[in-house]
Parts: structure tokens; C-alpha cells; sequence
């Protein structure tokens, strides 16, 4: 009977495991911070090993501890909300020019012939390439960092525009036609709707160039900011403040991305894209 009873409670236990290792692998927390721990226990392990000396290299214990301090200092914050207002001023004046822009290209037969040149030759010259001669210009200024944002943000958008609305299946233009419609709600009832899914994706990429140029335009230009932190931890030998800049990037831009920036691509593909939602009318 007691043998019974050991037999009964280890095949219940199978199952229960099992089910434990389902949940965990389908848990959203795990997919999302699990390919992370064996970097960081990598990481611990040879800070703790001495591989290299603590002034050039340090383990995530001392980062966590230099994090909690310049929050509590308030640098921290005041450095982020730098960067962040900066990014949202750029990312503005990206998209209030590169949206209609992109529209003017991808619509209009002339624009796209005198622009389309000059749009790749502007696209391939990088936006930290501009830095010298905006400090010319502009001196060490919010302008030349806001010019650098903006100008990473606009071409990236426009070309998504123009490959966007290239991509719109002609029957639909004919189609609309026949019914009657004019240029105006061709526009807004057949172009608009499937551009969007060429804009979302244009809006991400534009936005994820535009943090990276943020970063090194305040290393190079700025007074403040993310990037200015770890430049001036630099040029004092305190390699902690770097990686505590290097982690709060890596971190502030996978939940931008992960919160705003990928739902709002994923919901407007599978609303107005050539797929059809999960669970959606066949």
C-alpha cells in the first residue's frame, strides 16, 4: 500500500512539473528578462574572478549600488529628462516634416524625380557626420542636437512612405476609380489606410536611429543628458557611471520599443497590412 501511495504521488508529480515548465516557458517575464541571465551571471563571474582590475571593469553589485546612488542624488533623473525632452522635440519636428514629405515624394511624379536623388545622397551621409560643421554654426547647442535627431528621423520615415504606398496593389487605385472616387478619398480611403503600416514601421526605425544620435551627439556636443554622463565619467576614470549609462540606454529603449513603439506597428500591420489578426474573421 505505501508503495502504492510513493508510485501515485511521483506520477502526479510528472504532470505537475511539467506543467510548471509549460507555464514558466510561456510566462511573458521569462521570455522577456530570461536571455538576459546568462549575460549577467557571466558578467558577475569575471568581475568576481579578477579577470581585469576593478578600475576598468566591475560587476553588476557595484552598478546596481552606483544606480541607487545618483538616483538618490537626483543626476540621474535631471540627466534623463534631458535626453528624453530632447528626443521627443526631434522626434517631433521629425515627423511634422518627413510625413508630408514622404506623402509629396511618393505622390507626385516630379517631386520624386528631383527628389529621389537627393534623398539617398542625404541618407547615406550620417547624421554624426553633420556635428563638425553644426558646431560651427551653432556652437555646443540644444539646435545641433535637435538638428541631428531630426535629421535621423526624416529620411528613414520618408523612404518607408514612399516604399509604403508603392507597395498599395493597383487593382485597389483602379478599383476605387471605377466606384467613382475622386482624387480626395482615393487618398484618404485607399492610400492613407495602406501607407500606415509602412508609417508605423518607419516611425519605429526613424525613432531608434534617433536615440542612438541623441547619445552620441551629447557625448560630443552636449552639457547634459545620458550620453554627456557617461562622457564626463569618462574623462574622470569612473568606469561604473558608464555602464549604468550603457544599462539605462540598452533598458529605456527596449520598453519604449517593447510598450509603445511595437504594439503600435504590430495593431496597425494587422488592421490595415496584407495579414489577418490571430483569432480574426476568416
Amino acid at each position: 500500500m505505501a508503495t502504492d501511495t510513493v508510485e501515485e504521488r511521483g506520477s502526479a508529480t510528472v504532470p505537475w512539473t511539467r506543467r510548471t515548465a509549460s507555464a514558466l516557458t510561456r510566462s511573458k517575464t521569462v521570455r522577456t528578462f530570461g536571455p538576459f541571465l546568462p549575460f549577467v551571471l557571466l558578467w558577475w563571474v569575471v568581475a568576481e574572478t579578477g579577470m581585469f582590475p576593478s578600475a576598468f571593469f566591475v560587476g553588476p553589485d557595484v552598478v546596481i549600488a552606483k544606480f541607487g546612488e545618483l538616483l538618490r542624488t537626483g543626476v540621474l533623473t535631471g540627466y534623463l529628462w534631458d535626453s528624453t525632452v530632447r528626443l521627443a522635440v526631434g522626434a517631433a519636428w521629425g515627423l511634422a516634416i518627413g510625413l508630408p514629405l514622404g506623402f509629396l515624394i511618393a505622390l507626385s511624379h516630379r517631386a520624386r524625380r528631383f527628389a529621389w536623388p537627393l534623398l539617398l545622397f542625404f541618407q547615406a551621409v550620417g547624421d554624426i557626420a553633420w556635428l563638425p560643421i553644426l558646431i560651427i554654426w551653432f556652437g555646443f547647442s540644444l539646435t545641433s542636437v535637435t538638428f541631428v535627431i531630426v535629421y535621423t528621423v526624416v529620411f528613414p520615415l520618408m523612404v518607408s512612405i514612399v516604399a509604403g504606398i508603392d507597395a498599395i496593389p493597383r487593382d485597389m487605385l483602379r478599383a476605387a476609380r471605377t466606384l467613382g472616387a475622386g482624387r480626395r478619398n482615393i487618398l484618404l480611403e485607399v492610400v492613407l489606410p495602406g501607407s500606415l503600416p509602412a508609417i508605423a514601421s518607419g516611425i519605429r526605425t526613424g525613432l531608434g536611429y534617433g536615440w542612438r544620435a541623441l547619445i552620441a551627439a551629447e557625448i560630443i556636443v552636449g552639457t547634459s543628458g545620458i550620453g554627456f554622463m557617461m562622457f564626463d565619467a569618462r574623462r574622470a576614470g569612473q568606469v561604473t557611471e558608464v555602464f549604468v549609462g550603457m544599462i539605462i540606454l540598452g533598458v529605456l529603449w527596449y520598453l519604449t520599443d517593447a510598450l509603445l513603439l511595437s504594439p503600435m506597428e504590430r495593431e496597425t500591420v494587422e488592421r490595415w497590412g496584407m495579414v489577418r489578426k490571430p483569432g480574426g474573421p476568416r
